[in-house]
């Protein structure tokens, strides 16, 4: 009996690993349970980790802004309850099938070889998303460094501005009385005359804040559109490789130094929302934000919109980081019998009510700007890019202290937008750890540099003149449908053809036994409604697609071309695996594709003692390759 347990012993890391190498990966500690891959060092680094990665940028700019445009405070029902059926459910999913099995994204599906592709896409969609993510950090790298000036070069329309930069409203004509009549003249006659404009018949000159030419004479250096590249801007490129460099710096341990690291980017950025939501409840007019947003506005009817509903659900979907691999590889850390379920609830209703949070911060310092430039809440807010570079820096240039206030605004974003970047690199490295797992452990450090160089390389068209346009574009399409197909499939994949209740069997080895009732719930979203609603989410995208614009720019065809280009790269992937694996089976047609439809022979817990009986019949992982692996021949 002791020889026998003593490997079982030593596979689930209770003591040293006794190798004949002294070569120590700096990935792996002591207290590991699984010495090849490492564990999180505590329940920690992991939570802040899956907190940083869920909450991003998007739930400062995108969340207020559907708030909002739907019907205020009616938009949490929608939100609320797609939160409880579509990305609660995905996110349990993911966050079990990392740990269950140790593995990353690609690895992970061993569990059915034939969707193996499933995984490749989502590696390839949070490769891209990395390039164009780390250049919107770049930017806020750029706001924090303009912030350290005692006037904002923003705040005015300084050299750089043209004749249409102003700071107010002017007004170019209006209809007034004269003499008992009732005249339309410009608005110079009008003043010269002495006369009043009368109320609601002003027209007002096409004029730009200083804060938008900012954004876009200076920051940017904006091109007239795609078709014109220009120039490198200097500074973003630094910039990004500044943000790049603090990547690379903050994952060359891997999980033991990024999940420190996330103390302090993952908590900090809620201590700046309070500093800024208490600021701006001070301000004149932010009653009037608050209410704009989730107030007096708020319209129950808007709930009769099928578009409320969809936006409701699209915005839960990406704000959760669901299909994108990095939550597979994250939980891939998590040691075998941690309560993912608990995990799950937490990050998602922490991700929900940061979202809330934000946009009371947002919005009262919003309401302050409509109130001293004398325009109606509505005309000062914007979706995306402009209300974090354009409206917001605007709204902060009108308060005393403004570079004080800027700074924390744009080090919030830097630190929000970090976390989730942290995520996205650690899913790429952990891929290739679980390929090459020896070759990862001599070099990490060399690898992960070499990804964070080679994705700076690739990102510098995106801080080109004609940079905001490539990284709408790869926003617009690698950002939405690939992600939405990827989804689809895995809880097809997962539920339908693995099994439903093999899989709860499987996370129940992990949390212990629940009851029916318990699951009644799951069983009921991953069954039925989860899937609905991705397909019609997907359905919907498809049917109401437009072609990309940014602002009044329209995008070239070529530009299109290029964008459907990059989501066809991306999920080519699932079709060009599963005919591969169908070939490389044994037996006749239906044979191979049921034997694809099956786990291979090393599917199950990482380590020897996690096993049980289930899984005593695993070939260890360690001893061979997944590609290595004979596919598992139907029952006769």
């Amino acid at each position: 009996m002791g020889m026998l347990s003593l490997p079982r012993f030593l596979s689930c890391g209770k003591k040293k690993n006794f190798s004949l190498s002294n070569e120590k990966d700096a990935h792996i500690g002591d207290s590991d349970e699984n010495l090849e891959r490492g564990n999180w060092s505590n329940k920690g680094d992991y939570l802040l980790s899956m907190v940083g990665y869920a909450v991003g940028l998007g739930n400062v700019w995108r969340f207020p802004y559907l708030t909002y445009q739907n019907g205020g405070g009616a938009f949490l029902i929608p939100y609320t309850l797609m939160l409880a059926l579509a990305g609660l459910p995905l996110f349990f999913m993911e966050c079990s099938l990392g740990q269950f099995a140790s593995l990353g994204p690609i690895s992970i599906w061993r569990i059915l070889p034939l969707f193996q592709g499933v995984g490749i896409t989502m590696v390839i969609i949070s490769t891209f998303v990395a390039i164009y993510y780390n250049v919107i950090i770049a930017y806020a790298l750029y706001y924090l460094f303009a912030s350290f000036q005692k006037v904002l070069p923003w705040s005015d329309c300084f050299s750089w501005a043209d004749e249409f930069c102003s700071k107010t409203r002017l007004v170019s004509d209006c209809n007034a009385t004269l003499d008992g009549n009732i005249i339309h003249a410009n608005y110079s006659f009008i003043t010269s005359n002495n006369l009043t404009c009368i109320n609601g018949t002003m027209n007002y000159k096409p004029v730009q804040f200083p804060s938008e030419q900012y954004w876009n004479k200076v920051t940017l250096q904006r091109s007239s559109g795609l078709d014109e590249t220009g120039n490198i801007v200097w500074y973003l490129a630094l910039c990004l490789l500044l943000s790049w460099m603090i990547v690379g710096a903050a994952l060359f341990k891997g999980i033991k130094s990024s999940g420190k690291v996330v103390y302090f980017t993952a908590l900090f950025p809620y201590v700046i929302l309070l500093i800024l939501l208490v600021r701006g409840a001070t301000l004149e007019g932010a009653l009037d934000g608050i209410e704009y947003y989730i107030g007096r506005q708020s319209n129950i009817t808007k709930l009769m919109e099928a578009e409320v509903w969809k936006d409701a659900a699209t915005q839960i979907f990406y704000s959760l980081s669901v299909a994108w691999g990095g939550l597979v590889a994250l939980s891939s850390y998590n040691k075998f019998h941690n309560n993912c379920y608990s995990d799950a609830i937490l990050v998602c209703v922490t991700n929900c009510v940061t979202s809330v949070f934000a946009g009371f911060a947002i919005f009262s310092i919003l309401g302050h700007m409509a109130f001293v430039s004398e325009r109606p809440v509505s005309e000062v807010v914007d979706s995306g890019f402009d209300l974090a570079f354009v409206a917001y820096p605007e709204a902060l240039s009108k308060l005393p202290v403004s570079p004080l206030w800027s700074f924390l605004f744009f080090f919030m974003l830097l630190l929000l937008g970090l976390d989730s970047q942290f995520a996205t690199i650690e899913t790429l490295t952990t891929t290739i750890q679980d390929i090459y797992p020896q070759v990862m452990k001599k070099l990490r450090l060399p690898i992960t540099l070499g990804v964070c160089i080679l994705l700076f390389l690739l990102g510098l068209i995106c801080v080109s003149q004609a940079g905001i346009y490539w990284v709408n574009l790869i926003d617009h399409f690698c950002a939405g449908w690939g992600i939405l197909i990827a989804a689809v499939l895995e809880i097809i994949g997962i539920i339908y053809i693995y099994g439903g209740n093999r899989f709860i069997e499987d996370i129940e080895m992990m949390i212990g036994k629940k009851s029916r009732w318990f699951w009644m719930w799951w069983r009921m979203c991953w069954f039925f409604v989860t899937p609905v609603l991705l397909m019609a989410i997907l359905v919907w995208s498809l049917v109401t697609f437009s072609p990309p614009t940014y602002g009044s720019v329209v995008y070239p065809a070529w530009g299109t071309a290029v964008g459907w280009c990059m989501i066809i790269f991306c999920v080519i992937w699932i079709p060009i695996v599963a005919i591969a694996k169908v070939v490389k089976a044994e037996g006749n047609l239906c044979q191979r594709i049921v034997s694809c439809c099956r786990p291979t022979a090393n599917w199950g817990p990482y380590l020897e003692c996690h096993r049980g009986e289930r899984y005593s019949h695993v070939v260890d992982p360690k001893k061979e390759k997944e590609h290595e692996i004979p596919t598992v021949r139907p029952e006769m």
